[in-house]
C-alpha cells in the first residue's frame, strides 16, 4: 500500500499515513491556502483522503486535533527536517527509454558522496563529471544516502525522511536529472538506503505508530520494529520505499546499509520480503534492478536464493576482502584488523569470498561466518577503500597517506582484476590524499555533544585519541575532492593505471568472466606472493602479486601455454623501479618480482 502524498494529476492528491493509535488525523495544508481536511481511517490504521492539492503544496499532519508533524513518508522537505512537507509531481521528461541497465557481472562501481564530490556539492554538479567517469571505465556510481537529514552537511546516515531527497543537494528534480544523465552516459545508479535506523534529529515516526521496538538495541538506539506487533505496516513503509526509488527515480540498484543491524526473528524475515518485492518489480520492467546488502555477518543466507531459504539479495559487500588487503599493505592489526594479516587469507578471499566461514575470530571471541564458496563470484562487491573504512578512522585518512605509490598500484590491481565486482571510492583512482572525515550539522547542542563523545568512544578500540569535531565545517571542507590534482605527475600516472586495469578487465575474457570454477589461487609464505591463474575458453591470464617490501625470487607453477607480459607495475612507465620479469614465460624458470608489485601475463 502506497503511503505519503501521491499526486494523481489534475490538481488531485491522495494523502495516506499510518497512525493506528490516533483518534483523529487531518492533513493541514499550510500553503498556498490554509486548510484543515480530516482523513478517514481503515481497518489497518491507515488514514487517507484524496483532496484538491497542487504540486508545491506545503502540508503537515495534525494528530488528535493538536499535535502537528511532517509526513513520515514526505517526498520533499524544502524547509528542512522540522519544516512542512511538500507535494511533489513525479512527472519528469525522462530520456532513458532505451536504457537496458548494466548486468551485475559488468558493474564497476564508483562510490561517491554528493556533498564532497564537487565544489558545489549538488546532484547537477556531478553531471559534467560523468564524461570523466566514462573515460575511466566506470559502469555504475553508488551514491551515499540522500534521504533528508538535518542541516546541509552529513554523510547521509542521519537521514530521517527515507522518501525525501536532500534539499541542499537539489531535491527530487536534481536527483532525476542526474539519474537520467547517467543513463545517457551508459552508467547505472546505485542508491545507498538505510533501513536499520533513523537519525536522531527530526525523527517524528514515534508520533505516528510503533515503528521502533525496545526488544533489540542498535548502536543508534531502539531497533526498527520488523518482527513485533504491527510490524506488517512497518515493513510496508520500507518495502514501498524500495519500490519508490526504482519506480519514481529509475534507480538501478539499492545498497542496503548494515543489514546486520536489522533485527528480525520472524519466520519470513523482512530482508527476504525485500528481495521478493524487488524480484516481483523486475517482472514488470525490462531493466533488471538489484539489491546489494552491506553485512558483516559472513552469512551466505543474505545472497542465497529465497527458494533455498536465503534472502535473495543479488550481491553483498565483502568486508573480509578489504580487511586482508588493508592489513597486508599497512601492517595495521588493531581493532577488527587483528583477525587478518596473513597472505594465505588473501588466497582464501580470492577463492571463496569470506575468509571467516565458521572459524574462530579472535576479535569477536567466537566462531564467525559460514561458507559462501558455492555462490557465484558476481555476488561479492570488493574494494580497498569505502566511506566506512576511511571515514571511521580517526582523521579520515585515505590509503594514499598510509602506503607508498607502489602499494597503491598493487591494491588497485588486486581489486580490479579479482573475480568479483570492484568498487572504487571517489578520488581513489588518482590517489586523492584529502581526508574523508565524518561530518554532521545538527542543531541540538546536547545531540552535538553526544555525537562528539560517541565518536571518541568508537576510536578507543584502535588506540586513537583526539578525534576531530564532526560538527565543525572544517572537516566537511577538508573532505572535498581536490580535482586540480588529477593531472599532477603521480596522480596522473595512477589514474592511467586504473584506466588500463579496467580496460584489461573488460577486454580480456578470462578477466571479464566472473567464474571461480576456472580460478586457481596459490600463496607463497613467508615471501608474501599471490599467484592467480584464470581461464575462460582459450583465454588465460596469470597474475603475480608481491606484497613484500623486498624483491623476491620464486619458481611458481606456470600452467601450459604461451604467456606474454601485458602490464607490470614495476615498469618505468608506471613510475616503478624497473622490472626483472621476462616478457614471455617459460615453464620451470625462476622469476624475480620487484617489491610491492603486480604483473599480468596473458595468452
Amino acid at each position: 500500500m502506497k503511503i505519503g502524498s501521491n499526486y494523481l494529476g489534475n490538481g488531485q492528491c491522495e494523502f495516506r499515513v499510518w497512525a493506528p493509535f490516533r483518534d483523529s488525523v487531518a492533513v493541514h495544508i499550510v500553503s498556498p491556502q490554509d486548510q484543515l481536511i480530516p482523513l478517514q481511517q481503515d481497518a489497518w490504521g491507515y488514514w487517507q483522503q484524496t483532496v484538491k492539492a497542487d504540486p508545491g503544496t506545503l502540508y503537515v499532519y495534525q494528530l488528535d486535533g493538536s499535535l502537528e508533524r511532517p509526513d513520515p513518508a514526505s517526498h520533499y522537505q524544502p524547509e528542512g527536517v522540522h519544516g512542512s512537507s511538500q507535494v511533489v509531481d513525479h512527472q519528469f521528461d525522462w530520456t532513458d527509454n532505451s536504457w537496458q541497465g548494466i548486468p551485475l557481472k559488468d558493474l564497476i562501481i564508483y562510490e561517491l558522496h554528493v556533498g564532497t564530490f564537487t565544489p558545489e556539492g549538488t546532484f547537477e554538479s556531478i553531471i559534467p563529471r560523468l564524461s570523466y567517469l566514462q573515460n575511466l571505465g566506470i559502469t555504475a556510481i553508488e551514491i551515499m544516502p540522500v534521504a533528508q537529514f538535518p542541516g546541509s552537511r552529513n554523510w547521509g546516515y542521519d537521514g530521517v525522511y527515507v522518501y525525501g531527497v536532500q534539499e541542499s543537494y537539489g531535491g527530487p528534480a536534481g536527483l532525476k536529472k542526474l539519474v537520467d544523465a547517467c543513463h545517457q552516459a551508459g552508467i547505472a545508479v546505485i542508491l545507498d538506503v538505510v533501513y536499520n535506523h533513523l537519525g536522531p534529529e527530526g525523527n517524528y515516526l514515534w508520533a505516528y505508530g510503533p515503528y521502533f521496538t525496545d526488544q533489540y538495541r542498535t548502536p543508534w538506539g531502539n531497533a526498527v520494529n520488523f518482527d513485533g506487533a504491527y510490524s506488517n505496516q512497518v515493513r510496508n513503509f520500507f518495502i514501498q520505499n524500495t519500490l519508490y526509488w526504482l519506480d519514481k527515480y529509475h534507480i538501478d540498484a539499492l545498497r542496503v546499509d548494515a543489514v546486520h543491524a536489522i533485527y528480525d526473528m520472524s519466520a519470513q524475515p523482512f530482508l527476504q520480503e525485500l528481495g521478493d518485492a524487488v524480484a516481483n518489480f523486475n517482472r514488470t520492467t525490462p531493466v533488471q534492478r538489484y539489491v546489494i546488502a552491506e553485512s558483516d555477518l559472513n552469512d551466505v543466507r543474505v545472497i542465497k536464493p529465497r527458494e533455498d531459504g536465503g534472502f535473495g539479495h543479488d550481491a553483498q559487500w565483502c568486508d573480509d576482502f578489504h580487511h586482508i588487503l588493508h592489513t597486508l599493505l599497512t601492517g595495521e592489526l588493531s581493532g577488527y584488523y587483528e583477525d587478518f594479516g596473513k597472505i594465505e587469507q588473501l588466497a582464501v578471499a580470492l577463492r571463496e569470498g569470506y575468509i571467516y566461514s565458521g572459524q574462530y575470530s579472535s576479535f569477536r571471541k567466537r566462531n564467525h561466518g559460514n561458507s559462501a564458496a558455492d555462490r557465484p563470484a558476481e555476488q561479492f562487491v570488493v574494494c580497498i577503500q569505502n566511506h566506512d573504512q576511511i571515514g571511521n578512522r580517526l582523521i579520515g585518512d585515505r590509503l594514499s597517506t598510509l602506503v607508498d605509490f607502489q602499494g597503491l598500484k598493487v591494491a588497485a590491481a588486486t581489486v580490479l582484476l579479482s573475480p568479483y565486482i570492484p568498487m572504487l571510492f571517489m578520488g581513489e583512482e588518482y590517489g586523492e590524499d584529502a581526508p574523508f572525515q565524518y561530518f554532521v550539522s545538527h542543531s541540538d547542542p546536547d545531540l552535538i555533544e553526544g555525537v562528539r563523545t560517541g565518536r571518541a568512544e568508537e576510536f578507543k578500540a584502535f588506540g586513537w585519541d583526539n578525534a576531530p569535531d564532526p560538527q565543525g565545517t572544517k572537516v566537511f571542507e577538508q573532505s572535498k575532492l581536490q580535482w586540480d590534482k588529477i593531472d599532477q605527475e603521480k596522480h596522473s600516472v595512477l589514474r592511467r593505471w586504473y584506466k588500463r586495469l579496467i580496460q584489461l578487465r573488460k577486454e580480456t575474457p578470462a578477466l571479464a568472466t566472473l567464474d571461480r570454477q576456472n580460478l586457481n589461487v596459490s600463496s607463497l609464505s613467508p615471501e608474501k606472493i599471490i599467484v592467480i591463474h584464470r581461464t575462460a575458453g582459450d583465454s588465460q591470464v596469470l597474475g603475480l602479486i608481491n606484497f613484500a617490501n623486498d624483491g623476491v625470487t620464486v619458481s611458481p607453477q606456470i600452467p601450459p601455454g604461451n604467456f606474454s607480459k601485458v602490464i607490470d607495475s614495476a615498469d618505468k612507465e608506471w613510475m616503478g623501479e624497473g622490472s626483472h620479469l621476462p616478457q614471455p614465460l617459460q615453464a620451470g624458470q625462476s622469476l624475480t618480482i620487484a617489491p610491492l608489485s603486480f604483473a599480468l601475463y596473458c595468452q
